[in-house]
């Protein structure tokens, strides 16, 4: 059975599913992005992230991935997840997290889950 496809925001995102992405992406997140066309026909990007229940297409662009690092007190100067923060969520999730391994082709309208409506 495949794994739910989740298309969200990432303000939209509960405080558990942002520790485990900043532990996936110890180093940010803009490196990562991948582009993909949205329900609407038009090409976005994302931060793939995959858990044991779904897939998740985390929506944000390289600036507003830049900003969420900057301004986020777990990542150092040099954009770094801090020990602390390492520490403290890594003990919280130990084997809560996969590898993003997400087929773009396979998402359909059906499969897709977004927050358009908020």
């Amino acid at each position: 059975m495949s794994k739910p496809r989740v298309i969200k925001n990432y303000d939209k995102l509960d405080e558990d599913l942002l520790e485990q992405i900043k532990l996936n992406y110890p180093n940010g997140f803009e490196r990562h992005l991948i582009r993909f066309t949205d329900v609407n026909g038009k090409i976005a990007s994302a931060l793939p992230f995959e858990t044991s229940e779904k897939y998740y297409l985390i929506r944000m662009t390289k600036s507003e991935a830049q900003l969420i690092i900057e301004d986020d007190d777990d990542y150092d100067d040099d954009g770094i997840l801090t020990d602390e923060a390492r520490e403290e969520y890594g003990d919280k999730y130990d084997d809560d997290i996969e590898e993003a391994d997400i087929d773009l082709d396979e998402l359909s309208d059906e499969d897709v889950d977004t927050d358009e409506e908020d």
